[in-house]
């Protein structure tokens, strides 16, 4: 009797297999790489001006996904309209983040910054996704575990403390709604249009309040191919993400696009020997647990 050959419905299973894969892969890429720009970034503004740091590095991505949209030669422009949406989300986020790592309030910033990923995965599952149960608890724990990775034993000062939660929690808002629409305008269109719409978008919301404030946008020159190189790594992490969304369930891939936090702790450890304390290694183990029960279901 001969075997069952391979139908249309067993080669359909298998391609989609792949590009689910591909998109957890690529969303962790773009955790990775958000994690390392963040790191980076949060570094540059203890020693420039925040809004400074923003905006260059913004405008450099910027530069960038003009040249790729020139080289294509079209726009779309319902993914440019979402892009536009995310990145006021994003413009704002990175702003109310970056402002709040200048106050040197790690240990307060990035366990509420890490919550924003709530945002995205809650509005997926209420609109219609439906992961496995166990990628559900995966992107639980993954969740759980970045927010444990970013506690810091250290405290603020009182007066910094509530600034910078204040901060946090705008910022976590703001970033969430990015992921969303940075996700949804990748799906249901073009990654590149809704890249470049959301760069439009966060580069000009950042310009005009910078503008309003009056706050200094100049770079010290030394410091120029740093600050370049966090712009391009943020719009190669937009990328990654975009890409993943256009491939995977949103709401997994959400999860996996924000645990850049427990990046930017591993790097704080790894090349500034900071100490990870008891609590950030359990952290750092359930996000990986997490990551493997996505992988899985």
């Amino acid at each position: 009797m001969r075997g069952r050959r391979p139908g249309h419905g067993d080669a359909r299973g298998a391609a989609e297999l792949v590009l689910s894969a591909l998109a957890l892969v690529l969303a962790l890429g773009s955790s990775i790489v958000w994690g390392a720009a963040d790191f980076s970034g949060g570094s540059l503004t203890k020693r420039f001006p925040a809004f400074a740091v923003t905006v260059v590095s913004q405008a450099a991505g910027f530069v960038a996904l003009v040249v790729a949209v020139a080289l294509r030669g079209d726009v779309g422009g319902r993914s440019f309209t979402l892009g536009l949406l995310a990145g006021v989300g994003g413009g704002a986020g990175l702003a109310a983040f970056y402002r709040a790592l200048s106050l040197g309030t790690m240990s307060v910033v990035s366990p509420v910054v890490a919550c924003g990923a709530v945002l995205p995965f809650g509005i997926s599952i209420a609109t219609g996704e439906r992961p496995s149960t166990l990628a559900l608890a995966g992107a639980a724990a993954a969740l759980g575990g970045a927010v444990l990775a970013s506690v810091e034993e250290r405290r603020a000062a009182a007066p910094e403390r509530s600034r910078a939660i204040a901060l946090a929690v705008v910022a976590a808002v703001a970033l969430g709604l990015f992921v969303y629409f940075l996700g949804l305008g990748s799906r249901h269109g073009d990654a590149l249009s809704t890249l470049f719409g959301a760069r439009v978008g966060s580069l000009a919301l950042l310009v005009g309040v910078a503008s309003a404030r009056r706050a200094p946008l100049r770079v010290p020159r030394p410091a120029l191919f740093a600050v370049t190189a966090v712009g391009l790594a943020d719009v190669t992490a937009n990328m990654l993400f975009a890409f993943a969304a256009g491939r995977g369930l949103l709401a997994l891939v959400s999860v996996l696009g924000s645990l850049y936090p427990v990046v930017t702790v591993v790097l704080a450890h790894v090349l500034l020997g900071e100490r990870l304390t008891r609590t950030q290694q359990a952290g750092v183990a359930i996000a990986l647990t997490g990551v493997a029960a996505i992988a899985g279901g």
